[in-house]
């Protein structure tokens, strides 16, 4: 049964997305069946896996609006293994219905289930705020994943997610936990670098992935060309980086990590 996983920060800019797709499609090329969900409007899991916006014939937004199942709105991507619920702006007006529903936080939830038997893992891309979208990814995930840079308002952001994280779990999901902390961007040449990521390892000790993802130009090129960094350009650092958080992940689960 998946493992389903709510890849967040409230804080934009921060490798979310990045590593909501390289670590899928990380872990789709080590023999695990991946399901990414992009519950993001802007819609960037789904061009970055080079799939059409516009074009969408089933969307998440779909989903919310019940007029078609999560069945209907899987798609495969080019990454074999690898599967996708795509999003696009109009996940916004999903928003605004959402509201006025019964029971709205658990609609992903439900959705879920029939088909966790279907995959390894489950991944959800959430907004970079805190909204009925990411409320929903939360109460349907088993954990929580925080990609965040090493810098002096990311420790800022970090505490604001962890309080919504406890009222998430106080309230709607009592059995979230943390993936883990995953340090992006990260630069080891750069003194407030090393502080941070040595601060969030005496803080939150081995939920800290050892695998740090460095500040490379491979990542940001890869999405232009609707390509995971693996297909783009496996021997990049950034590609490396990815395999190796996949090899982390998977031996976390293993016992052997």
């Amino acid at each position: 049964m998946a493992k389903i996983t709510a890849v967040a920060n409230q804080k934009g800019g921060v490798g979310k997305t990045t590593t909501a797709i390289n670590l899928s499609a990380s872990l789709a090329a080590s023999g695990k069946s991946v399901l990414l969900i992009d519950a993001d409007p802007q819609g960037n899991s789904t061009s970055g896996l080079g799939i059409d916006k516009e074009g969408l014939s089933g969307s998440l937004y779909d989903l919310y609006t019940e007029a078609k199942g999560i069945e209907a709105i899987i798609q495969s991507t080019a990454i074999d293994r690898l599967n996708i619920v795509s999003s696009n702006i109009e996940l916004i007006g999903a928003e605004i219905e959402l509201a006025t529903k019964d029971e709205r936080e658990t609609i992903l939830k439900r959705a879920l289930e029939p088909i966790r038997n279907k995959f390894d893992y489950i991944f959800i891309d959430c907004p970079p705020s805190l909204s009925l979208l990411t409320l929903n990814a939360l109460v349907a995930a088993d954990s929580l994943l925080i990609p965040m840079q090493c810098e002096y308002y990311a420790l800022e952001g970090i505490s604001m997610l962890l309080k919504t994280f406890g009222l998430i779990r106080d309230s709607f999901n009592p059995s979230i936990e943390i993936e883990g902390i995953l340090l992006t961007m990260f630069d080891g040449r750069n003194t407030l670098a090393n502080q941070v990521s040595d601060e969030l390892k005496r803080h939150f000790g081995d939920k800290v992935y050892r695998t740090l993802i460095p500040r490379n130009v491979t990542l940001a090129e890869a999405p232009s060309h609707g390509k995971p960094v693996i297909t783009y350009d496996i021997r990049s650092r950034g590609a490396q980086s990815y395999l190796e958080l996949a090899k982390e992940i998977i031996g976390n689960e293993n016992g052997t990590g």
